[in-house]
């Protein structure tokens, strides 16, 4: 039972419903903070999704670093290539040794007198069907 002090009268402001329009802003002032922070929380994941997967996140960046290197190699070995390509022109353009050696084996010119064997490529071995 209630003691006589801790009766609570009935029309009492603690107890009467109060209007919708403070009673929607009660709402709202309790779940502000909440809400605010699911939507802080969502875009921090969007932001972050977006810097990771998007069209230049990190994943882009990463492929494109990795395909960047690829292409700095290609361009050293066809750098060294050329340096290469530069050395025989200059050879063949001084050295008629150089000259000899290229008819020779490219185009199979002989001295007269000589003669050139061509021996036919070694055959590849065959596998048998199935292995």
């Amino acid at each position: 039972m209630l003691q006589e002090s801790e009766k609570v009268e009935v029309n009492s402001p603690a107890l009467r419903p109060l209007p919708l329009r403070q009673w929607a802003l009660a709402w709202a002032q309790r779940l502000w903070r909440p809400a605010g922070t699911v939507v802080a929380v969502l875009l921090a994941l969007l932001v972050t999704w977006h810097a990771v997967f998007g069209k230049h996140g990190l994943s882009a960046w990463h492929q494109e670093r990795s395909q960047d290197r690829e292409l700095q190699q290609e361009i050293r070995d066809l750098q060294r290539e050329n340096a290469e390509m530069r050395q025989q022109i200059e050879r063949l353009k001084s050295d008629p040794d150089a000259i000899e050696r290229e008819a020779r084996e490219k185009l199979h010119y002989a001295k007269p007198g000589e003669v050139i064997y061509t021996f036919p490529d070694q055959p590849q071995p065959q596998t048998p069907p199935g292995k």
